[in-house]
């Protein structure tokens, strides 16, 4: 029954409006081409937006390619008073470089004179009587060659010759002490290793009781001068068994 009324209600329509039946099928098809035809202009849009990118591309490259030629025609027709003040500019820098590159060598120099000069009036104050004191030595050499040629019977039977003896000894002793006083001092060597440095070997002599290489004779003393050595100590030195 349903379906009699259904198709009474199409007739009735289909009369009125005076369409086929194939005519309403087809309008209900529309959309569907509408929908068909909206996804079709896609690619479209796709390509007109690479275009419009392309060309202010381009356009951006122009403005550049403009800008520096605009720059580098400046330049060319740059006012030639600038040009020349730009370049006395330029000159001054460079002299006020170098300048300072003169200034801080010489200032380093300065320093190196100044140290250097420093080392030399120390030295020269340091070894000042070096020349003097060699001098005296020797004076001080012939005191300790007297004194050691005086027996002790000699001073005990006469004593003229224990005075004599004592004053010659008080006056040895006051040179050593003024040499101390300016920085000469006496090098003790006996019992020592043998240094080069400190002593000069003048004979070697085995000794069984003693160290090989030790000094056990003292020929003549040593002297430093502000612990540089002003004369070396002649010495005489243990020689080794198996030499």
């Amino acid at each position: 029954m349903q379906r009699a009324l259904s198709q009474s209600i199409r007739r009735t329509v289909q009369s009125r409006v005076g369409l086929a039946p194939s005519a309403l099928r087809y309008s209900v098809c529309v959309p569907r081409q509408q929908f068909v035809r909206f996804n079709s202009t896609k690619p479209e849009a796709k390509e007109t937006t690479e275009s419009t990118e392309k060309v202010a591309e381009e356009a951006k490259e122009k403005s550049e390619t403009e800008s520096a030629e605009k720059t580098n025609a400046g330049e060319a027709t740059e006012d030639p008073e600038f040009k020349e003040l730009r370049e006395k500019l330029e000159k001054k820098d460079k002299d006020l470089a170098l300048m300072k590159n003169h200034y801080a060598k010489a200032r380093a120099d300065f320093r190196s004179l100044q140290e250097t000069t420093k080392k030399e009036v120390q030295n020269a104050k340091d070894f000042a009587l070096q020349k003097l004191a060699k001098d005296l030595l020797e004076s001080i050499d012939n005191f300790n060659l007297a004194l050691d040629h005086v027996k002790e019977d000699t001073l005990k039977a006469n004593e003229e010759v224990k005075n004599l003896y004592e004053g010659v000894d008080m006056t040895r002793n006051v040179f050593e002490k003024t040499l101390q006083k300016h920085g000469i001092e006496k090098i003790e060597p006996l019992g020592e290793k043998f240094d080069p440095n400190l002593h000069e070997a003048t004979f070697e002599i085995a000794q069984p009781d003693k160290e090989p290489g030790s000094v056990f004779f003292v020929q003549q003393t040593g002297y430093t001068l502000n612990n540089r050595v002003l004369r070396p100590a002649k010495v005489g030195v243990v020689k080794s068994e198996d030499n």
